[in-house]
Formats: structure tokens, C-alpha cells, sequence
């Protein structure tokens, strides 16, 4: 699986975990200078606390557009640190 933004690769994996239709990136398999951190938390009842990224790619930029659980609860632990995007911003496919 590929993660494009502005026509370039930021992450790339063969081994993605798939929760609601979503695809998690293992944290190695994304390129790190496009990410940058923010302040946005979100709540999910069964996956715990979401954290995001916005991304910067030559010039372009998207606000929390990626996200994921640095301290999922149980039902989830298989996606900690695991990455997914916003598919209306970010182009996911094989």
C-alpha cells in the first residue's frame, strides 16, 4: 500500500493493519520530513486517544490529515503508533 499527497509517496508498506476501512501504516514505512506534529486529540470509545500530523509536501500543506493512537486501549493494541490518512486528502491504494 502507498500514501500519496501532492504526487509524492509519504508512506509505503506491504504490512498495513486495516481497522474501519482504514489503512495503518507502521510508523518506519512513512517518510518523516513531510509529518509535522500538532495539538489535535480526538476520542475513539473502543481505540482510546487519536493524535495527529499535518503534512507538508513542496509547498503544500494539510492540517490533520494523518492520525493515530500512541496508547490505544486493548482492543486495538495492534495498531499503536500505526498510521492512517484522511482518504479525501490523501490518496491510499496499492
Amino acid at each position: 500500500m502507498k500514501a500519496i499527497f501532492n504526487d509524492q509517496v509519504i508512506a509505503e508498506s506491504n504490512q498495513t493493519e486495516v481497522v474501519e476501512g482504514n489503512h495503518y501504516f507502521p510508523p518506519e514505512s512513512i517518510k518523516q520530513e513531510y509529518f509535522k506534529g500538532s495539538n489535535t486529540h480526538t476520542t475513539c470509545p473502543w481505540k482510546g486517544e487519536a493524535a495527529y500530523y499535518s503534512l507538508e509536501v513542496d509547498g503544500e500543506t494539510a492540517t490533520d490529515v494523518a492520525w493515530y493512537y500512541p496508547s490505544p486501549k486493548d482492543a486495538a493494541k495492534q495498531i499503536k503508533d500505526h498510521i492512517a490518512f484522511y482518504t479525501n486528502k490523501v490518496k491510499v491504494s496499492e
